[in-house]
C-alpha cells in the first residue's frame, strides 16, 4: 500500500491564543507567567467541555502551521546538544513531515468556550486540533532522559 497517497484532513477545533508572536519556548512550562494562555474553541464545540473541569492537566494537539517545514531532512540538531545532531523523531524539532505540536498543560479554569491554562509552547494564533483529559494512566515512572544524559554518545 502506497502511504503517500493517503490524504489525512484535520480541522481545527478552535484557536490558541499566547503571548507569542513570533517565537515560543521550545517546551511548555507550567510556571510560565507571560500569559494568558487559552484555547478557545469555536462555538459548535462548546458543549464538549462538559466535565473536563474536573481534570487538573489537559493534552493540547495542536497545528504547526507557522514551522519552516519539513525539507527531507530526517536529522534534528537540538539547541542543547550544541552542534550536534539526533534522529529528527528523537527530537522536539517543529519541522516534521506533519507539524503535529502536543503540550501537556494545567487546566486553570474554563469560562465558556474558552480554556485558560498554564504556558504552553505555541504562537499566538495557533489553530487548535484537540484537547484531551490527561490522567495518571499517562505518566510513566520510567521515562528516561534519552541523549539529554552525560552517557549519551550522540552524534
Amino acid at each position: 500500500m502506497d502511504l503517500s497517497m493517503n490524504e489525512i484532513v484535520y480541522r481545527a477545533i478552535g484557536t490558541i491564543h499566547t503571548p507569542y508572536s513570533d517565537m515560543a519556548p521550545f517546551q511548555a512550562r507550567e510556571d510560565d507567567t507571560e500569559g494568558p494562555f487559552v484555547l478557545e474553541l469555536l462555538p459548535q464545540y462548546e458543549t464538549a467541555l462538559e466535565d473536563l473541569e474536573y481534570f487538573r492537566y489537559v493534552i493540547v494537539l495542536f497545528h504547526m502551521d507557522r514551522v519552516r517545514g519539513y525539507n527531507g531532512s530526517n536529522v534534528a540538531h537540538p539547541p542543547s546538544l550544541k552542534g550536534g545532531k539526533v534522529g529528527l523523531f528523537a527530537s522536539r524539532s517543529p519541522n516534521r513531515p506533519n507539524p503535529i505540536g502536543l503540550d501537556v498543560a494545567r487546566l486553570l479554569r474554563i469560562d465558556g468556550r474558552k480554556i485558560y491554562t498554564s504556558g504552553l509552547s505555541v504562537l499566538d494564533g495557533t489553530p487548535l486540533i484537540d484537547i484531551k483529559p490527561y490522567t495518571k494512566r499517562d505518566s510513566k515512572p520510567d521515562p528516561g532522559e534519552g541523549w539529554n544524559t552525560e552517557t549519551c554518545q550522540c552524534r
